[in-house]
């Protein structure tokens, strides 16, 4: 047998521990191979589009390389200590310290260049379908697939290079290591009770601080808080581990009517050894899962702004022109048009406003006509309104003055026509960009319309009035080739300026929507997609630790076989050791996200009056469901090996 022969069957013979690690090395290099298929996509001609996916797949794939290069080095890490005997028998037999780095070196190699080959397969299999996906986002014509060396030579690259650190490095821990060390493994000689009682406390100081902080900060929207809210937590997270659960093991420990009952005192103390010798991969386990649980999160919450985009935004095209625009009939012939060239029928609806002073607010008001508005309810389907002489009603900016404006019999007198108004309440529905209205605005029957002849103080008839003119288009999605000249205009001046110095304001929430989708969208699949491999790590981190720690939890459970200990009480110690080291650390990280997501909550109501608590409800069920699934897949497998 040659060398390499012996590197190969000492991979295979430890094929139930590599498992894990192969599955998720190979799922991270396909995830960044479908990445780098859409980085390179030659058929993305639109700049705006490439510069969406090209940042996001770039920041996904940093991510992907920082996480897997962590990943990697504490996987071969607890590899080599599980088998930590095996090396000191090597080294007793003969074997010279340059012989083991080598052979290190190999098995490393050959499992990342097999996990590199099966990633690139998959990816490029699954390809298709990333592009399908991607396509419908950007409501793309096609996006086929295509066949280019760059992804395949950049995957590569970057993941052999990893490979390559990590086999190197790997040898730093058994170089120090001499052949009684490495017989005896790397077992923890401290008591069951190693900790300080003053970090213990420090612990949960510091997460409860770290809650009340979150709580403040929700209620107060002090964001500059975060970075401090986000060390606490981590701290308070590690020395939870370190020292605070060894200290409440204690504590139950001196309650004997809680401890000393049948299996569990077995379960306490067994307990006490795991979470002492796991502490630092259980802070890892939970780092990692709250930081996917808190990634698809936040990118799910973006999909509650785009589901009610179109509530607040249901006019499809919306052109406002002051009175002494130059461009009106040019830019509306424009747009009518564009409508009419890309085969799409709409609703036109023009508005007259006139402006008076209030009298209750002594500012300008843009007066609206009743009839113009219900000729735009009827072709958007929502409630007409119908107002006798001196009433009116409250035209709503934004969502929030729903809620928040109180005008119910508001009276008030347009000064210039001498005309008194009693104010009714808020009409129910947005009909106009919050952005075209620069003045209060309310609603009037066409009699007291027709009364107001007199123009703005200080001001001539045509210089007290404007024009809106709002289509309707039943597909408005298909509208976002609509006006792109105007909406060009407009975004230049306004960033420029910080203001609108046009006369005119154009808005086109297809275009605007298709952009939102497209970004919010990509951010979802990337986040889901990188979440995935982080909570397949995360899980894999416990997996390592069981099959590392196997024989000798096999001799533990033969022991207590001879002591009389049945299959069927065997399999509930099981339980009871196998639930804390999977739902401890996922159970600390699920409440971290919930106080997070408490704060992202508040974070959204105050920026749009969104709310995203279903969303992050079906997030944390999601993760519960997949934790549940992976920890029954386990205790499969684990009780099998246990009772074989």
């Amino acid at each position: 047998m040659t060398f390499q022969q012996f590197a190969y069957h000492n991979v295979i013979r430890n094929s139930r521990v590599y498992a894990a690690f192969f599955l998720a090395s190979s799922f991270s290099v396909m995830v960044f191979f479908v990445y780098t298929m859409l980085m390179f996509h030659p058929k993305i001609e639109d700049q705006f589009l490439r510069d969406i996916a090209f940042g996001g797949m770039l920041i996904a794939e940093i991510i992907l390389i920082i996480f897997t290069l962590f990943f990697l080095f504490y996987s071969m890490s607890a590899f080599i200590q599980a088998r930590s005997h095996e090396f000191g028998v090597l080294l007793n037999l003969g074997m010279q310290k340059q012989q083991l780095n080598r052979m290190i070196f190999i098995e490393t190699m050959l499992l990342g260049l097999i996990s590199v080959t099966v990633g690139i397969f998959f990816g490029f299999s699954f390809s298709k379908f990333f592009f399908m996906v991607i396509r419908e986002l950007f409501l793309l014509d096609s996006l086929p697939l295509y066949l280019s060396w760059k992804p395949f030579a950049l995957t590569i690259i970057v993941f052999v290079t990893l490979f390559v650190v990590i086999s190197i490095s790997s040898v730093v821990f058994i170089r120090k290591r001499d052949i009684i060390q490495l017989l005896r493994g790397y077992s923890n000689d401290e008591g069951p009770t190693s900790y300080k009682k003053w970090r213990a406390v420090l612990g949960f100081v510091l997460i409860l601080t770290a809650y009340g902080l979150v709580i403040y900060s929700a209620f107060q929207m002090h964001i500059a808080l975060s970075f401090v809210i986000v060390i606490l937590a981590f701290w308070g997270t590690y020395y939870f581990y370190t020292d605070s659960i060894l200290y409440l093991l204690q504590i139950i420990r001196k309650k004997k009517k809680l401890y000393w009952h049948p299996f569990r005192l077995i379960a306490f103390a067994d307990a006490s050894i795991k979470i002492r010798e796991n502490a630092k991969m259980f802070f890892v386990v939970t780092i990692v899962s709250c930081i996917a649980f808190l990634s698809v999160g936040i990118v799910t919450s973006f999909t509650s702004f785009t589901t009610q985009f179109r509530e607040l935004n249901p006019v499809s095209i919306f052109y406002s022109s002051d009175w002494d625009n130059p461009f009106e009939q040019q830019h509306v012939m424009k747009l009518t048009g564009e409508l009419q060239r890309e085969g799409l029928s709409y609703d036109l609806v023009k508005f007259h406003l006139k402006i008076q002073t209030s009298s209750s607010t002594r500012d300008p008001i843009n007066i609206i006509k009743e009839s113009e508005v219900n000729s735009l309810a009827l072709a958007l389907e929502i409630p007409f309104i119908d107002l006798q002489s001196g009433q009116a009603l409250l035209v709503p900016n934004t969502k929030e003055d729903f809620g928040s404006v109180q005008v119910e019999n508001e009276q008030t007198v347009l000064e210039e026509s001498n005309i008194p108004i009693r104010i009714q309440g808020i009409y129910t529905k947005l009909i106009f960009p919050s952005l075209a209205i620069k003045n209060r605005s309310i609603i009037v029957s066409d009699e007291d319309y027709m009364l107001i002849t007199e123009p703005l103080t200080g001001y001539g008839i045509k210089e007290s009035s404007m024009t809106f003119y709002a289509f309707h288009v039943s597909e408005w999605l298909r509208t976002k080739d609509i006006g792109t000249d105007l909406d060009r205009i407009m975004n230049e001046t306004v960033n420029a300026t910080g203001t609108n110095p046009n006369p005119f304001y154009y808005v086109n929430p297809g275009l605007n929507y298709s952009i939102i989708r497209a970004t919010f969208s990509l951010l979802l699949f990337t986040g889901l997609l990188v979440a995935a491999v982080l909570i397949l790590a995360a899980g894999s981190f416990v997996y390592f630790k069981l099959y590392t720690d196997l024989e000798r939890d096999k001799k533990q459970y033969d022991v207590l076989r001879r002591m009389g200990v049945t299959d069927q009480e065997l399999v509930k110690i099981v339980n009871r050791q196998l639930i804390p080291q999977f739902f401890l650390p996922w159970g600390l990280a699920m409440i971290h996200s919930t106080f997070s997501f408490l704060f992202l909550q508040a974070f959204w109501v105050e920026l749009a009056a969104v709310s995203i608590a279903k969303e992050m409800l079906l997030v944390l069920i999601a993760f519960t469901i997949i934790q549940l699934s992976y920890f029954y897949l386990i205790r499969w497998r684990y009780i099998a090996h246990i009772l074989e």
